[in-house]
């Protein structure tokens, strides 16, 4: 018996490590919430510059051909809220562009919304 307690011993640490690393989540934290208009007629608004980009682990294609869009921060009560990429289906004879943000000539910045384009 004592030639298995060493192996004993890693499994049960292997296993309370585990445990412990299902309740951890990965997430952005919110950021600080600002007032103004969200919305104008370009598009989406905001006082501030969007975060950095946030990293994403692409999954496994779902199904042959399946294109990946990208996610983006968007603007929503009062501060910038992550989206989450996502697989979609190809559209014949279309590209998909992402959203992206630029400096309103207002100051402040807009979101050019993101879609299939011919």
């Amino acid at each position: 018996m004592k030639t298995y307690l060493p192996v004993l011993k890693a499994a049960a640490v292997a296993l309370a490590a585990g445990a412990a690393l299902t309740g951890c989540v990965v997430a952005p934290t919110p950021g600080p919430v600002y007032g103004g208009p969200a919305y104008s007629s370009e598009g989406v608004y905001a006082p501030v510059a969007p975060p950095a980009p946030y990293t994403e682990v692409i999954p496994v294609m779902p199904f042959a051909g399946a294109v990946w869009v990208g996610g983006y921060w968007n603007w929503s009560r009062g501060r910038h809220v992550w989206v989450p990429g996502r697989y979609e289906r190809p559209r014949a004879g279309y590209n998909y562009h992402p959203h992206r943000w630029s400096p309103s000539p207002r100051g402040g910045w807009e979101l050019r919304g993101g879609g299939w384009r011919r």
